[in-house]
């Protein structure tokens, strides 16, 4: 596939909520701070279908994505995208929608809770965007081709059948972890568009995000910063990323243990 030139895309997890052990929590006020500095120094957090029918860099533009789709979204993040004329593509895991989220390491004192299908509902009803995260969110290069498949068409079909055609559209892959085997399947599964790491080959179905992770709390996050401070920051979020490594085995041996096999959800813990 032809390399493109997309818009700049940002991704986070989690706003506000317990402390964790991890790095993926964002604090409700820095994430409300940095998208009113984004808005008011005139950025414009484009839509899914505007970002994909833009395949060149349009300045003070950016897809803001999340990935995993934790309940707390409809309480931290969204009211103040909302509020500020903002949209944002969340990434949900299909089979945990609902549900906690048994599928990570245990990095909180408590489980945390996924979006339901009602909430994602009336958060697309006013203009965001879901997308696939995948049905388990098991790292896709370890798996087998059967696996692979089945993982990503399952979840596509989950929110076609739910949400409509245009919620089958993007896959974002679990870790960031993709190859060309993965964008092999994620093209016969049907998707458009897919989101890989920061290093992605900037395809369309592996074009690259930079996370946002608790230490980026500048005004303008790394990944909308062309200076020596944010090629720093994509290292360091590049690294970071990497070092997911560990929470996959972990899961794997979980999932080996427990004797589940293909593509279910552990039970609550």
């Amino acid at each position: 596939m032809a390399q493109l030139t997309y818009p700049p895309v940002l991704c986070y997890h989690r706003i506000g909520g317990p402390l964790e052990l991890g790095v993926t929590r964002v604090g409700r006020s820095v994430f409300a701070r940095q998208m009113t500095a984004l808005a008011r120094a005139g950025w414009r957090a484009l839509s899914l279908d505007e970002f994909t029918r833009t395949t060149h860099d349009v300045r003070r533009t950016f897809l803001l994505t999340f990935d995993d789709g934790y309940a707390s979204l409809a309480t931290h993040a969204y009211p103040v995208l909302a509020d500020l004329g903002f949209t944002a593509t969340t990434f949900a895991i299909t089979d945990y929608v609902g549900k906690t989220n048994t599928w990570d390491v245990r990095y909180t004192w408590d489980r945390l809770q996924h979006l339901d299908w009602s909430g994602i509902e009336r958060w697309r009803a006013r203009g965001f965007d879901f997308g696939s995260h995948g049905a388990t969110h098991r790292r896709l290069t370890w798996l087998e081709d059967g696996e692979v498949q089945d993982d990503l068409s399952r979840a596509r079909e989950v929110l076609r059948n739910r949400l409509g055609p245009e919620a089958g559209r993007a896959v974002a892959y679990p870790f960031g972890a993709v190859d060309a085997r993965i964008v092999r399947h994620a093209e016969t599964a049907g998707y458009e568009l897919g989101f890989g790491g920061v290093k992605a080959e900037g395809t369309r179905l592996d074009v690259a995000r930079v996370p946002v992770y608790f230490w980026d709390r500048w005004d303008v996050p790394f990944g909308l910063r062309d200076d020596l401070l944010g090629v720093t920051g994509r290292f360091v979020a590049h690294a970071s990323n990497r070092c997911a490594v560990g929470t996959s085995a972990m899961r794997a041996i979980g999932y080996r243990l427990s004797g589940i096999g293909n593509n279910r959800p552990i039970a609550d813990s």
